[in-house]
């Protein structure tokens, strides 16, 4: 359903990649790696069509996302280096805000997407006294409410505890089951679905494919 048409991207003058090509089908997780530098975020966001690469195209459902910008948008869940929540509300007001966005409220739901990313206790504090890490986790609770086909996920894993890590890639899993495609960044193991994460290389100038 997601298509990526020989890619290449410049950063600072500096070729990161050319001629990058793949398809992601539902019930596919794409690991992409490489040094810093490489490009790896450089790559998700233009998946994400928050830029534009040098020359190429990324097409869904057979569409050039760059044209049909709003319907591509309704069907992903970008989550990058950046929380991407806003300050001055609660954690349990971010979340209920973007179920409102998403038109999709479930009851209780907030509360366990909360405590599965370890927030409990912290609901009702603004997001601007929360720390870093504590931040990055609000972002991520929206992952269990989200039922949006496609995530990108920009080092998803990073400040996470080893159990909230677990509960996280379980999540994967699930989402991959019910025939969702994950395409992410991360320097740790997604232990539980090492079957299902087919992995993107990058490296200057080139891309591998496994």
């Amino acid at each position: 359903m997601l298509e990526a048409k020989s890619l290449s991207c410049f950063r600072d003058q500096r070729l990161l990649f050319d001629g990058l090509s793949f398809l992601v089908s539902p019930g596919e997780i794409i690991q992409v790696e490489g040094p810093n530098g490489a490009g790896k975020t450089s790559l998700l966001r233009i998946l994400a069509g928050l830029v534009q690469p040098e020359s190429g195209e990324v097409c869904w459902q057979g569409e050039n996302t760059r044209y049909h910008r709003s319907n591509y948008h309704q069907q992903l869940l970008f989550l990058g280096h950046q929380p991407g929540v806003k300050s001055m509300l609660t954690p349990f007001e971010n979340l209920q805000f973007y179920q409102a966005v998403d038109q999709q409220p479930e009851p209780g739901a907030v509360w366990q997407a909360l405590e599965l990313v370890g927030l409990t206790g912290y609901e009702d504090l603004p997001v601007a006294q929360l720390s870093a890490g504590q931040q990055r986790r609000v972002a991520l609770a929206r992952l269990w409410l989200s039922h949006k086909p496609l995530w990108i996920l920009d080092e998803p894993l990073t400040a996470i505890d080893k159990q909230g890590v677990v509960a996280l890639v379980a999540l994967f899993e699930q989402h991959r089951q019910q025939g969702g495609m994950i395409i992410l960044t991360t320097h740790q193991d997604l232990i539980g679905t090492p079957s299902a994460v087919r992995k993107i290389r990058l490296a200057a100038t080139s891309a591998e494919s496994s």
